[in-house]
């Protein structure tokens, strides 16, 4: 790639005239940095090392001491927008075709996808560069954009948000479920019913493309996520207690999640604690003096122990509020109930 057109895709400030005006690759690690390549440093302490193993130009956001002046030394405002902008350019020439979804159904592609042509991705924008900067061939791309800006990509499609009713349930808990899919029984999956309307968008999605796919033992998607405490709020194991606080961090799937309680565990006494809720949903909830709103984080504990429960949904903040480390769950259950 040419100075010049790193200088335009980067917004950067070139701090010195080099002899060098063209670059072999782009390289993000300093050890993997070859004679001729444009080094992006996350970190001053890689710089070094970079032009010691040949960098033609370096990309730098922070103050940069020139060390060879033949080189390119290059300064910009933000790292991280610099880092999308090249890459957006990097995959225009590439044999893509790139799907959005939502989070739920991103995260669980994240758990069951074999295929090295269909990337789920998540995580921050070096990481994406990384996982995206050096693919061949053709590739199916999967990601959320409220989690990774589309404007990395020239163009996305949209997944529908249809269910379809593919997954037949053989019995089911609150956390876990067993469940056929394509003539294939998986037993005591550790998964809600509240997310195989997501799975069924899912693997109908892949079947469709004929993406190859395992569906395995799943864990935690840090959504509608159980942990099983004691009186004290004391963290124990998966299925060793009847207290359960379930954490919902997303405050947009909280109505979703209240009318899944309230309808799967009629025979439980069940609080609802949130940040806010609308007078209109106020409405839809059975029993609204269930429903109790805090102000700031640190009431949160103090609503739980003046609350007498079976489960605590708590909404806009995770698992982290508790004083304890979370215990490794194993699968068992105390809330057997079928249907």
């Amino acid at each position: 790639m040419r100075l010049e057109n790193v200088l335009a895709l980067t917004h950067g400030k070139l701090l010195n005239t080099p002899f060098v005006n063209n670059f072999n690759n782009i390289v993000f690690k300093a050890r993997h940095v070859k004679r001729g390549d444009l080094f992006m440093a996350f970190s001053d302490e890689s710089i070094e090392l970079a032009v010691e193993n040949g960098a033609y130009g370096v990309i730098s956001h922070s103050e940069i001491e020139i060390q060879d002046d033949e080189i390119a030394w290059i300064q910009v405002e933000n790292l991280d927008e610099a880092l999308k902008r090249l890459l957006r350019f990097r995959l225009i020439d590439k044999d893509i075709a790139v799907y959005e979804t939502n989070e739920i159904v991103l995260k669980l592609a994240l758990q069951v996808l074999s295929e090295s042509n269909f990337l789920a991705i998540n995580g921050n924008i070096r990481e994406i560069t990384t996982a995206l900067w050096d693919i061949e061939g053709r590739v199916n791309i999967l990601f959320c954009p409220t989690l990774l800006s589309r404007d990395i990509f020239t163009k996305t499609i949209e997944l529908s948000n249809t269910s379809f009713d593919h997954i037949t349930v053989i019995e089911q808990t609150l956390f876990e479920t067993s469940f056929i899919y394509d003539d294939i029984f998986y037993e005591r999956q550790l998964l809600s019913p509240f997310f195989l309307p997501y799975l069924e968008i899912l693997l109908h999605f892949l079947k469709t493309l004929g993406i190859n796919y395992r569906l395995r033992k799943f864990t935690p998607i840090e959504h509608f996520e159980a942990v099983f405490t004691n009186k004290k709020f004391e963290i124990k194991e998966f299925g060793t207690s009847d207290k359960v606080l379930i954490f919902e961090k997303n405050r947009s799937m909280m109505e979703e999640e209240i009318l899944f309680l309230q309808n799967q565990a009629t025979w439980a006494k069940i609080i609802y604690i949130v940040p806010s809720v609308s007078e209109s949903f106020t409405q839809k909830i059975k029993n609204p003096e269930r429903l109790l709103v805090y102000k700031n984080k640190n009431e949160i504990i103090s609503l739980l122990k003046k609350s007498d429960f079976h489960f605590a949904l708590v909404v806009g903040v995770d698992k982290s509020i508790l004083s304890k480390p979370f215990v490794s769950q194993r699968e068992v259950s105390l809330f057997d109930f079928t249907h």
